[in-house]
């Protein structure tokens, strides 16, 4: 048993140099898990068998087919809302504070969990709630960090229509907050969707680095001091990094 158990963690490491190398030859393999030649090669020869490894005509390896199979599966069954509340629990307790989670649809942004806020005056957001994604810290994280191209076609498209305000009503100003949240990863926003409310948000990525989701703290407007902004700021950042991880993401 423990022999058997050696072979699958030494396979697991060989497995593991591809999360950070496209291809590699044999001797690659050798040098950076530093197995020995002939286990290497024997464990080699099993993952080929079993397509978790492919061999091209260079002598090169890389991830097999069978990983494509099983990445689709994953992609397709896992429930972000599931794999992100504990996260956002965590936020929750710390901070007293709304805590929202939201996905885009098309040119919108929806509401998929809210942890409601223990303080006296609430927001009122709902799961199922729709907002255009340029208004409000939490949909904004996700506009920001859209592929360039995709950014620039809705932003090409999109009418300001303010909802109250603080609701970014030029294209000047959207694009700085773009660029800001981009440069910094995070979003704030003031009276943007609601008068007297307030919202960090930080994007949550996949495992092919594509922005599916956005995490906030949002609350009254008197609670976003300079005080606090960093404290909420540090655990969003921490929560959504926990999340994206979970998704497979790796920034490295």
């Amino acid at each position: 048993m423990q022999s058997k158990n050696k072979t699958v963690m030494r396979s697991m490491e060989i497995l593991n140099l591809f999360i950070n190398h496209a291809k590699l030859t044999f001797n690659e393999i050798i040098e950076l898990s530093g197995i020995p030649k002939t286990s290497v090669y024997r464990m080699l020869q099993s993952l080929e068998e079993m397509a978790l490894i492919d061999k091209d005509q260079h002598g090169k390896y890389s991830l097999g087919i069978l990983f494509l199979r099983f990445g689709h599966l994953v992609s397709e069954r896992i429930d972000i809302r599931q794999v992100a509340l504990p996260s956002m629990e965590k936020v929750h307790k710390a901070t007293g504070e709304a805590v929202n989670l939201i996905i885009r649809d098309g040119d919108e942004s929806v509401y998929i969990e809210k942890l409601q806020s223990i303080q006296p005056v609430r927001l009122y957001t709902t799961i199922g709630r729709r907002s255009p994604l340029y208004a409000g810290a939490c949909p904004r994280a996700i506009l920001s960090f859209l592929p360039a191209q995709e950014r620039e076609d809705y932003l090409a498209r999109v009418e300001l229509i303010p909802y109250a305000k603080g609701t970014i009503s030029t294209m000047e100003a959207l694009r700085h907050s773009i660029s800001e949240a981009r440069n910094r990863g995070y979003t704030k926003s003031f009276s943007e969707l609601e008068d007297y409310t307030a919202a960090i948000a930080v994007p949550i990525f996949d495992h092919r680095g594509d922005v599916v989701a956005a995490l906030s703290v949002a609350g009254i407007e008197t609670n976003y001091t300079e005080e606090t902004l960093d404290d909420f700021i540090a655990l969003a950042k921490e929560a959504a990094a926990e999340v994206s991880l979970k998704l497979g993401y790796s920034d490295s």
